[in-house]
């Protein structure tokens, strides 16, 4: 029986969702599988990887051939490292301390790499929000000018108006005065 190490699509249309799974090459791409490894989901920054590595070095070294993909998410996890490494155990060239040395030391490396790449991500967002928050500031600022530069004339043109009513109030009040002193005069006279 020919075995895949393939993926095997979940999730909805547009949000796609794998399993990473060792299967019979000969059933349906959804079908039956003889073991689940893993799940792959794609629509994570980075993508969100999560493997069974002994059970994965386990069916590659019982003859099972990986996909495409599945052999890319494997390199990425470590597993044909780990495989390699102990196909160099079975023939003598290492021990399995030294093998089981190398392995970590790549993993911690990948897991900084990882770690920098998920820090690079967030800095950029948060300057992007930072940018964003920037120019809405910028936007609302100008905004207020425009509104107080139109309320301003409306302001001036009614100051405007009360001056020019207080000053006709003020000749109207001297004109009847002035009217008013004269009938005194020509009534004293």
């Amino acid at each position: 029986m020919p075995v895949k190490i393939r993926l095997q699509r979940h999730g909805k249309k547009g949000k796609p969702f794998f399993w990473i799974i060792a299967a019979d090459s000969r059933t349906r791409r959804d079908g039956k599988f003889l073991e689940k490894l893993g799940i792959y989901n794609p629509n994570t920054n980075p993508a969100t990887i999560e493997l069974d590595v002994d059970s994965s070095v386990k069916w590659l070294q019982n003859g099972a051939q990986p996909t495409d993909t599945a052999k890319a998410i494997l390199s990425y996890k470590g597993v044909l490292l780990k495989n390699h490494l102990a196909g160099g155990v079975r023939k003598g060239a290492l021990t399995e301390e030294q093998a089981d040395e190398k392995f970590n030391a790549w993993l911690q490396e990948k897991e900084g790499k990882v770690d920098a790449k998920k820090e690079t991500l967030s800095k950029e967002q948060q300057e992007a929000r930072d940018k964003a928050l920037e120019a809405e500031r910028a936007a609302n600022a100008k905004r207020e000018a425009e509104n107080a530069a139109a309320a301003q004339p409306e302001a001036e043109e009614t100051t405007e108006d009360l001056e020019a009513a207080a000053t006709n109030e003020v000749d109207a009040a001297t004109a009847e005065e002035a009217k008013a002193d004269e009938k005194q005069e020509q009534a004293g006279s």
